[in-house]
């Protein structure tokens, strides 16, 4: 492709779910409502955790940083899912990159925290004794900056190997917001780099975390069992069950999304697929990660009714 008919398209539209408008407006409502749901749950947990010294522990530090990267990720695609609903949804060239780059970032960040999260919980119920120590504060605050820095380390890398790509047309995105596997069908130019790159990003940050995490977990497992009380018992795997679900869902959904374009397109069901993670995860996380937990929802009374 000549250097001339580079980038040709400076517009690119987003497909929107279905054509039937009575179905539009059911979507719409959905996903209005899961906006929603992110929005006010996450920053509920962020609200109450930072206001509760009690809460000022690893495991409640980890999921603030969850919290808020599901925050970002909310208000990074939805707005655009809620347009293409409603109207034609049109994006520019400047605006896929950004998109692509703080979702991958927020993806990416969100793949390891899930194993610092499972590392924490492996210590604190299979190490109890040295867990002041192997996760004090600098700790914590090393393995988030870890979990940021790699996270956006890696989005940089893959969004600017989209830079010296030909986009000459069509230029209907046929999915709901700038993911990296979808754009790459629209370039012009060889993307074998691009593919390659993008298996092993998600081979290392999903297969090899997601490795990490089971593994932890095995080890959790195998030490709960091994507790001879049953109420004891009930609370271990009541802090990581919680976990484990939500880590299993994301896990699968993002391999499944990044492998299957060197399989073919799937459609719609690629899009249902892609819901799950970045829309549903996101406003299912405050409730899976709350609900059960008796410290959190003590320590969010005392907010609602200060004595």
């Amino acid at each position: 492709m000549a250097p001339e008919n580079q980038s040709v398209v400076t517009m690119f539209i987003l497909q929107s779910f279905v054509d039937d408008p009575w179905i539009q407006d059911a979507l719409f409502c959905f996903f209005f409502i899961l906006f929603m749901v992110a929005i006010v749950g996450n920053g509920l947990i962020i609200t109450t955790i930072h206001r509760s010294p009690s809460l000022h522990t690893p495991m409640y530090f980890f999921l603030v940083n969850l919290a808020l990267m599901d925050v970002i990720c909310t208000v990074t695609v939805l707005p655009k899912v809620l347009q293409s609903l409603v109207t034609e949804n049109t994006i520019s060239y400047g605006g896929c990159l950004l998109q692509m780059f703080i979702f991958s970032w927020v993806l990416g960040s969100e793949l390891l925290l899930f194993s610092a999260m499972a590392y924490d919980r492996y210590l604190a119920i299979c190490r109890p004794l040295h867990y002041g120590t192997l996760m004090s504060g600098r700790v914590c605050v090393a393995l988030a900056t870890f979990v940021w820095f790699t996270g956006a380390l890696n989005s940089l890398v893959l969004t600017c190997l989209v830079l010296p790509l030909s986009f000459c047309g069509p230029n209907l995105i046929k999915h709901f917001f700038c993911e990296i596997p979808s754009v790459l069908m629209l370039s012009c130019s060889p993307t074998f780099i691009n593919d390659i790159m993008t298996v092993i990003a998600d081979m290392f940050l999903t297969g090899l975390n997601f490795l990490l995490t089971m593994t932890s977990y095995g080890f959790i497992i195998a030490s709960i069992l091994r507790i001879r009380s049953a109420e004891g018992k009930k609370r271990a795997f009541s802090t990581c069950s919680a976990h484990l679900i939500v880590v299993t869902l994301y896990y699968s959904t993002v391999l499944y999304t990044y492998v299957r374009p060197a399989l073919g397109t799937a459609g719609m069901l690629d899009k249902v697929i892609a819901v799950l993670y970045t829309t549903v995860t996101p406003s299912l996380n405050p409730l899976i990660y709350t609900l059960r937990n008796k410290e959190f929802k003590a320590s969010f009374k005392k907010i609602l009714f200060p004595q």
